[in-house]
């Protein structure tokens, strides 16, 4: 049978709907009782205290008074859609109203979280559960739009029964936004009544989160040794130079050490946690599971779309490679660019060649003589959040022509297109550079095309793509194979890079039984948790030896506890249950899946796993009743109504089941499968004709035909239609 999950756990969740009220919580304490204090460093580092000040770091999170609040709450009232807030003060204290339809509550703000380019309000909804209010503060100034109150999903109503609801877990502070805003923060998340208990030794980021915890130190106030902590890398001796005839600076010194980035990439990633909270000095790879480059979070060329912060990008970028780090260009403490304009690149790159019109074309001085314009090109998150992406790349319109991605040449030039772009470039430049040949196969592969093993694994083996492309490629084997040999999968289990193992670990299901076991067991050992938790999930349902028996005990409790500290939405429990599953323990799916509905009844994925279950149990009414809640909360799942209308073809009512079919290929016009069965069940319900006639109408609409032109030419020759043959077999 077949079951969903997801492996990166995104965030969603819980409804509760209130009665008209003036909404008050016991008050719970967020700090914990014995917090380690950023106050001991300050006394000999006053600098660095005074730098920090400046940072967008010491602003993270602050109670809600008339020092830190900026937004204006003199009664102000504001709606978006039939949502209606009002921010005033009563008692000294900043509070808002808020309602849907009939339903209004009042809270107290407890916390401010951020300040610039917006700020938002935290409010204590259940003791303990802090939710994001719906409505934030625009901080910029008047003259570019601010000094307003404005929804966070402006262009679309944001419904009670909707997972981006300001109550549901997407939307909650405690799991989805508090370890990256204060110092040493644990979420504390009890299953089972669904409650935290979170707290932090500081309110904000300050010297805990980069330095841990230094009180030995102040004690003895004496220096660390070198070593103690990976800021201590940055003091190596060397620096960027140019040689004689160089365009770009190279470093010349010692080896640098650049794994305090780990510290950074802790919170400015998308990524899936395997702990409870931020263990500073601590890498990576031992405290999350990173997202990859593949679609629909980046464009097929490795450009960022959706809000996935600066570790993905950075990654792909050839000053990674060459050992460039974040203290390049920004401040240690304060966070800001050490230089404005283009001065900060020209720290490396020659201004006789690159800051000149030869180069950039625009007159100097203006918005397109500015190197981050072209190479760093800005998206918007948050409503009014500009954000670059730190790929570093060249404007590419060629490619924006055949892939559908965005260039900085067409996003300025909008009265423009990317024939014109190309042209223009052309004229300035000469010919683009040609693209590696796996590059290209991964652009086609992260743009849903299909591409033969080959080409797939000569996107893998080269070693001219950047690591994370590399890895990237690795993970989605699966859509181009459903075996692999050992032959090719070994080399990359036992890669020196971790993100090349990690890959090699999530996709090692593809060998035959006998490989998996032996050369995954080995990585139950690996020095990252990630790949540890990624061999042991590989492993659940094999024969582990005697001697490897207690590693993978060990690894498989690490992946229920990412688990459990991710069950403050379905997809932790999703995850749960599917486990429980490949166990042979359905008693416990059953219950994970339930419970996941409990705490997200938004999440569809528990619906549909749920339902399966019952199937292969022979509970037809159970299935039923399970789908039909599915979509009553969630109505516009096409996943939801296909499954359901399998459900009516297994059940002999394919009427109902062509209606499911057809609203699920309605609600996701460009999935091919969707369209398949739906004109399938046309067919074995007797109505060849209008079959026929309805999937040459719609085959023109999906990018992947194979399969429905394999339908068209059965139907036609069925039919007896040579004209429609003839037209299935063109295309």
């Amino acid at each position: 049978m077949k079951f969903y999950h997801s492996f990166y756990l995104v965030l969603l969740g819980l409804f509760s709907a209130f009665s008209i009220q003036a909404f008050e919580v016991e008050e719970h304490s967020f700090h914990k009782a014995n917090a380690i204090s950023n106050q001991q460093c300050i006394s000999c580092h006053e600098q660095s205290q005074h730098d920090w000040q400046q940072s967008d770091h010491s602003k993270a999170m602050a109670l809600a008074d008339k020092t830190t609040v900026l937004a204006d709450f003199d009664n102000k009232q504001v709606e978006h859609y039939g949502q209606k807030a009002n921010f005033f003060i009563k008692d000294n204290r900043y509070q808002v109203t808020i309602s849907y339809d009939d339903k209004t509550d009042t809270y107290p703000i407890k916390y401010t979280f951020g300040h610039f380019p917006l700020q938002q309000y935290l409010v204590e909804t259940e003791p303990g559960k802090l939710q994001v209010l719906p409505f934030a503060w625009d901080a910029r100034e008047k003259s570019d739009g601010g000094q307003r109150w404005y929804h966070n999903y402006s262009h679309e109503e944001i419904q009670p029964e909707d997972r981006l609801h300001w109550r549901q877990p997407l939307q909650n502070w405690n799991g989805m936004c508090a370890d990256c805003h204060s110092d040493g923060l644990v979420r504390n998340y009890e299953t089972k009544d669904n409650s935290f208990d979170t707290q932090f030794d500081n309110i904000n980021v300050g010297c805990l989160s980069c330095h841990d915890d230094m009180s030995t130190h102040a004690k003895k106030a004496i220096k660390p040794k070198t070593g103690t902590n990976f800021t201590a890398s940055n003091h190596r001796t060397g620096q960027w130079l140019r040689s004689l005839g160089d365009k770009t600076a190279h470093w010349q010194g010692e080896k640098r050490d650049n794994e305090f980035m780990d510290g950074c990439f802790a919170c400015h990633s998308l990524r899936a946690p395997l702990n409870d909270g931020i263990k500073p000095n601590t890498p990576f790879l031992d405290q999350f599971t990173p997202q990859l480059l593949a679609s629909p979070n980046y464009y097929a060329d490795g450009q960022i779309k959706e809000e996935v912060y600066v570790y993905g990008s950075f990654l792909q970028s050839k000053m990674f490679a060459a050992g460039v780090n974040c203290l390049d260009c920004h401040d240690k403490h304060t966070m800001k660019l050490k230089v404005e304009g283009n001065g900060l690149c020209l720290q490396c790159h020659g201004s006789e060649v690159y800051n000149v019109k030869e180069h950039h074309q625009h007159e100097d001085n203006t918005s397109g003589a500015q190197c981050v314009n072209c190479h760093m090109p800005e998206n918007t998150y948050m409503g009014v959040d500009d954000r670059r992406d730190h790929s570093f790349k060249i404007p590419r319109p060629d490619i924006s022509q055949a892939y559908n991605t965005p260039n900085a040449c067409t996003k300025c030039h909008e009265d423009k297109s990317n024939q014109w772009a190309s042209e223009s470039l052309e004229k300035w430049h000469g010919q683009p550079k040609p693209l590696l040949t796996s590059k290209e196969y991964l652009m086609a592969l992260n743009s849903g095309q299909a591409i033969d093993i080959e080409q797939h694994l000569a996107i893998i083996a080269d070693v001219q793509l950047d690591v994370i492309s590399r890895a990237t490629a690795i993970q989605l084997l699966s859509y181009t194979t459903q075996t692999i040999t050992a032959e090719i999968l070994v080399p990359y289990l036992s890669h020196s890079e971790g993100l090349i193992r990690l890959s090699a670990a999530n996709i090692a299901t593809l060998l035959p039984p006998n490989d998996k076991v032996k050369y995954l067991s080995p990585l139950l050992q690996d020095q990252y948790k990630s790949i540890r938790i990624a061999a042991a999930r590989g492993l659940i349902t094999s024969e582990i030896s005697a001697v490897d028996q207690p590693l993978f005990d060990k690894a498989f409790k690490a992946l229920i506890h990412s688990n459990e500290i991710s069950s403050w939405r379905g997809e932790g429990l999703a995850n749960q249950g599917v486990i429980a599953i490949e166990l042979n323990r359905l008693s416990d799916a059953e219950k994970s899946f339930i419970k996941a509905i409990k705490v997200e009844p938004y999440f569809l994925t528990g619906y549909i796993n749920l339902a399966d279950i019952y199937r292969a149990q022979q509970k037809p009414f159970q299935v039923a009743s399970v789908l039909s809640k599915g979509i009553k909360n969630n109505p516009k799942s096409a996943d939801l109504h296909y499954s359901y209308g399998l459900h009516f073809v297994r059940q002999k009512q394919l009427d109902k089941g062509i209606e499911h079919f057809n609203k699920a290929m309605t609600l996701m016009p460009d999935n091919a499968q969707y369209a398949y069965t739906y004109i399938l069940a046309l067919d074995g319900a007797g109505q060849s004709e209008e079959a026929l006639t309805k999937l040459k109408t719609l085959i023109v609409s999906y990018q992947n035909k194979a399969q429905l032109k394999e339908l068209g030419l059965y139907l036609s020759q069925k039919l007896r239609n040579k004209a429609y043959y003839d037209f299935f077999l063109s295309i």
